[in-house]
Formats: structure tokens, C-alpha cells, sequence
């Protein structure tokens, strides 16, 4: 692997800096019966990001952080099961948990644009949040594209888009109700500089933008989700949005792809 890119290597500072942040979450994920996705926790009968029954696939978490969705995809019988994260810190959480379970993982520590894997290794690539919201998109999806075999499947989480264009310019925190930065032009955002939770580069393409881009990275787009948080959600904030915005407009959404 060669030099990092310039937001990977921020990136990477960023989560190995607030790694400690997450061990709590990590463990709660782990421990969980069932698959909730998202940061609003939405239950996996609405979101079902991995399929239930992964008997003989063979699986890639990008972005894995601590490796939750990871351990979900081996209880579901993945045959095997990689992730990678490009935060030391977070792998040390991963490994730690991953022997407490006794559940069998591959874990690097690296980009999910540069995976140490051969090409059509997996039948199955996910990223919840992960490497989809912090990595550049077309790195990203090319190099699913190259893990995956002809008909493997895509599925992934993030930001939508209308929670990054309604941030205050300063980078405070929450999001409110007018579009402050352009729907059409770059979709990385720099948040080094925010007035809270400073850090970080994130790459929040509109929906029009992902699914140019999919098509152009070898992708069919086969279902995609506006996520609405439910009616029983608190109305407070939740990292950069409140509940009772989420109820309103999207904070995130989901997609689900197949390598042509």
C-alpha cells in the first residue's frame, strides 16, 4: 500500500484519537440478539443491510470500526468474514472482542480503498457508516467492486445528504432547516476547523451523485431506503441532528447493490 490519501491520514488520526468514545457502543452491538442499524438504531426487519442466512459466503465489513456488523454476519454462518478499519484504536477494540466471543474474524488495519484481498474474493461487502461516509466514493466503490463476485452483493448506510447541506457553516451542531451549502458541486466535507466535535473529512454524495457513480463503478442499483425515524424516538440530539428533525426529513439513508 502506498502513501495515504490526505483525508485518510486525517481520518485516521481522527478515530484513533476518539476510539475511546466507542468502546461502549462497540460492546453494546456486540451483545445484541439482533441487528439494529444506524444511529437511530432501526430495527433489522425495516434495514436488512446482510442478509439473514450467509451459510458459505464469504464476507467484507469496510470501515469495520469495532466489528460488530462483522460479528453479525459470522452468527449469521459466513464461511468467513474480513474487516478492515483504517483506526489502530478501533481494531484493538475489534480483537479484544472478537476473542471474548470466540468468534472468528479477519481484521487489517487499513484503507477499505486498499484492501489486502485478491480480487472476487466475497460474495458479500457492507459498510455501516464506515468506510462509505469517510472514504472517498469512487475509491470506495471500485474497490468493492473489485472484492466482489460477478452478482455479489453492496449494501451500505450513511449520511443523506440533507443532514450535511442544513449544517450550520461553522460546523455547530444541529442541523436545522435551510440549505446552507449547494446541492450540486464537491460532496467532501471538511470539518476539521467545526466549532463542535471538530475532525474529520466525510464524503456525503447527493442521491443522484451515488447513483451515477455506482453505475459507473460496474454497480445495479437494486433498492435504496430514505430512513425515517419513528414516531417513538426521542426529539433530542442525536450526533448531528435532532429526533425531532430526523421525523421530518432523512438523516440517513440506505442502499443495496449487485456487482455487474
Amino acid at each position: 500500500m502506498g502513501e495515504l490519501p490526505d483525508y485518510a491520514v486525517e481520518n485516521r488520526r481522527h478515530w484513533d484519537a476518539m476510539a475511546d468514545l466507542w468502546v461502549d457502543a462497540g460492546e453494546r452491538r456486540w451483545a445484541a440478539d439482533q441487528p439494529t442499524w444506524g444511529a437511530w438504531g432501526v430495527p433489522d426487519s425495516q434495514i436488512p443491510l446482510l442478509p439473514d442466512d450467509l451459510h458459505g459466503k464469504d464476507v467484507v465489513e469496510l470501515g469495520c470500526g469495532t466489528a460488530y456488523v462483522s460479528a453479525w454476519a459470522a452468527r449469521r454462518g459466513a464461511r468467513r468474514v474480513v474487516g478492515i478499519d483504517n483506526s489502530a484504536r478501533q481494531m484493538e477494540t475489534a480483537r479484544r472482542l472478537a476473542d471474548e466471543y470466540g468468534i472468528e474474524l479477519t481484521l487489517h488495519h487499513g484503507i477499505a480503498e486498499d484492501v489486502p484481498e485478491p480480487d472476487g474474493a466475497f460474495d458479500v461487502a457492507v459498510s455501516e457508516y464506515g468506510a462509505v461516509l469517510w472514504a472517498e466514493p469512487v475509491a470506495f466503490l471500485s474497490e468493492a467492486r473489485r472484492l466482489l463476485r460477478d452478482g455479489g452483493k453492496l449494501s451500505f448506510l450513511t449520511s443523506h445528504p440533507l443532514a450535511v447541506l442544513t449544517a450550520p457553516l461553522d460546523g455547530s451542531i444541529p442541523s436545522g432547516t435551510e440549505l446552507l451549502r449547494p446541492w450540486f458541486g464537491s460532496y467532501r466535507h471538511d470539518w476539521r476547523n467545526a466549532v463542535d466535535e471538530p475532525g474529520g473529512i466525510e464524503f456525503v454524495p447527493t442521491v443522484g451523485q451515488w447513483f451515477a457513480l455506482a453505475h459507473q463503478t460496474g454497480f445495479r442499483i437494486d433498492d435504496y431506503r430514505e430512513i425515517q425515524v419513528p414516531e417513538s424516538a426521542d426529539d433530542g440530539l442525536n450526533f448531528a441532528v435532532t429526533g425531532a428533525w430526523a421525523k421530518q426529513w432523512p438523516a440517513e439513508h440506505a442502499w443495496w447493490l449487485t456487482a455487474c
